[in-house]
C-alpha cells in the first residue's frame, strides 16, 4: 500500500491515484476530508474505481459529515479512518483551540468515533492505549514515528516505530525519516530492522 497525501495529490491530482494503481499498489488517501456532509460524501463517491483501500477525514467534523463519508466509503470500497488530533500540535495549542488538554480532547474523539462505526483512526502513538481501550475493533494507523529526535521537527508526539507497534498500532505512517533522509536507502534499512529485527 502506498500512501497519497495532499502535497502529492495538489501536485499532480488523479494522475498520482492513476500511477499507483497501474503500478498494482491499493492507496491510503491521506486527505482527510473535512467539509459540511453533502461536499464530503459527493467528493469521496468521486474516487469510486481507483483501489483506495483507505481514506482520512477529520473527526472534527462531526457526527453528520462522519456519517456521509461512512456511507460514501462503502460505495467505493474503502474503510473510513478518523483523523483525531494533529500529531503537530502541543497540548498547549490544544488548549488553546479547544479549551481542553489534547488527552481529553482525543479521548472524546475516539467516543465519537466508535459512536458512529468508523473503520479505524489515526493518532499519535501516545494515544494508542485510549484508542485500544475505546476503539477495540478500530484499526489504529500512527504518524510521528522517530527513531531518532530532531529539534526541528514539526511532530511533538512522538515515538519509535517499535514501541508504536507494541502499544498496538496496526499501521505505521513513515514519511521523512526516509524521505529526508541523507541516505534513503540506509533509513529505510534502518527503521525496517528496528521493526523485523
Amino acid at each position: 500500500m502506498v500512501k497519497v497525501g495532499s502535497v502529492l495529490f495538489n501536485a499532480e491530482g488523479r494522475a498520482a491515484l492513476d500511477l499507483a494503481a497501474n503500478a498494482g499498489f491499493e492507496i491510503f488517501f491521506d486527505i482527510k476530508f473535512h467539509d459540511i456532509p453533502n461536499t464530503v460524501e459527493q467528493s469521496i463517491r468521486s474516487f469510486k474505481g481507483y483501489p483506495i483501500q483507505l481514506l482520512t477525514i477529520h473527526i472534527s467534523g462531526g457526527a453528520s459529515m462522519l456519517k456521509a463519508a461512512l456511507a460514501a466509503a462503502d460505495v467505493i470500497d474503502a474503510k473510513c479512518i478518523g483523523v483525531s488530533v494533529l500529531t503537530s500540535m502541543s497540548n498547549e495549542e490544544t488548549h488553546a483551540i479547544y479549551q481542553q488538554d489534547t488527552e481529553t480532547l482525543v479521548t472524546r474523539m475516539f467516543r465519537l468515533a466508535e459512536h458512529v462505526g468508523l473503520d479505524g483512526v489515526v493518532c499519535s502513538p501516545h494515544e494508542l492505549a485510549a484508542a485500544n481501550t475505546i476503539l477495540t475493533q478500530a484499526l489504529k494507523i500512527t504518524p510521528g514515528i522517530r527513531n531518532h529526535t530532531n529539534p526541528a521537527d514539526d511532530q511533538t508526539r512522538t515515538m519509535s516505530a517499535q514501541e508504536a507497534i507494541a502499544l498496538g498500532a496496526d499501521y505505521l505512517v513513515i514519511g521523512r525519516p526516509i524521505t529526508a533522509a541523507p541516505n534513503i536507502a540506509e533509513a529505510f534499512a534502518e527503521i525496517y530492522t528496528s521493526i523485523h529485527g
